[in-house]
């Protein structure tokens, strides 16, 4: 069953995002923090991971490149190197 998004993280941009992800993974990774603390900073860093992936993803369907064929300029979606 799919999560319902709370209006926290859809109202979140992805700096914010990426700068609070980056915050949590920074304490965790100090390392002396209660057990309960940590699981819930793991949560949340989860979630943070999850908005961040979902709103690269959804900026790069949005991407367009402009080509020239046959001399025209054309839309054409971006497509990465190696990418099927």
């Amino acid at each position: 069953m799919a999560r319902k998004k709370t209006e926290q993280e859809t109202d979140l941009q992805f700096e914010e995002a990426m700068k609070r992800l980056e915050e949590v993974v920074a304490r965790l990774e100090e390392g002396d923090i209660p057990l309960e603390e940590a699981i819930t900073l793991y949560q949340e860093g989860v979630t943070l991971s999850r908005i961040c992936g979902q709103k690269l993803d959804a900026i790069e369907a949005k991407i367009t490149q402009l080509v020239e064929e046959d001399g025209m300029l054309k839309q054409k979606a971006f497509r990465v190197e190696g990418e099927a």
